[in-house]
């Protein structure tokens, strides 16, 4: 889990799309770029240490719900902030590939994790991800709360591209009803039917589409809401 909402970042392609067109091009894209992101990460730095490094190490509760009946192997943690998800997926058996445009992201997950058994199963990648190309492919392709400089949709089509033929696609993101919450601006977030359209019927099988509301501690005592939205397909060509 990350801090700020929870939000991450980033996007990207490969030969051969696996998804469709969507209507998510045509809305504003987010001003997500690394500027922002570097700002993000020093600004939560300064401001709480003790807090942030322990807000960042909890990963959310649908990476370990979602797969928990996969066989460990090659995983991409896309917009992976500063590592809880990496750092889970490693602990539980997987290589990671863990990518982020920060590098103060990466330089607090990297630095955080360095003394863990699981450490070296993680490889900390500073990529844009929206012109990033990995080379190949993934057994598991994860994002959670990625906030990337364009449209979330197109974002999710482009890195499900990078998924391996019966491998796993999991996307963690904010539910468009959300919205009024303020956790995210226009474009970043999204419904359960949208990213269900962005996956060709022919070339995916959705096992899980859900679409929840849970609390986290707030500031001062209080409570945040998230208003979350899951998806996890299995890419069958």
């Amino acid at each position: 889990m990350e801090t700020a909402d929870e939000m991450n970042m980033n996007g990207a392609t490969l030969p051969n799309d696996t998804t469709s067109p969507s209507d998510a091009d045509t809305r504003p894209t987010p001003e997500f770029g690394k500027e922002f992101w570097e700002h993000h990460w020093a600004q939560g730095r300064s401001s709480s240490p003790a807090a942030g490094a322990a807000a960042a190490s909890l990963p959310h509760p649908y990476l370990a719900r979602e797969t928990v009946a996969l066989t460990p192997g090659d995983a991409l943690d896309a917009g992976c902030g500063t590592g809880a998800e990496a750092l889970w997926l490693a602990e539980a058996g997987w290589r990671v590939t863990a990518a982020d445009i920060s590098p103060t992201a990466l330089a607090q997950a990297a630095a955080r994790t360095a003394s863990m058994p699981a450490a070296g199963r993680v490889s900390w990648v500073e990529a844009d991800l929206t012109v990033w190309e990995p080379g190949r492919r993934f057994g598991l392709v994860v994002t959670s709360y990625a906030h990337p400089a364009m449209p979330a949709l197109a974002f999710f089509a482009r890195i499900a591209r990078w998924v391996d033929l019966g491998g796993t696609l999991l996307i963690v993101a904010h539910r468009q009803e959300g919205a009024a919450h303020g956790v995210s601006p226009a474009g970043a977030t999204v419904t359960r039917a949208e990213i269900i359209a962005v996956l060709e019927p022919l070339r995916w099988r959705i096992e899980a589409a859900v679409e929840e509301t849970r609390t986290l501690p707030g500031h001062a005592g209080g409570a945040h809401h998230l208003d979350d939205v899951v998806v996890r397909a299995t890419r069958l060509g």
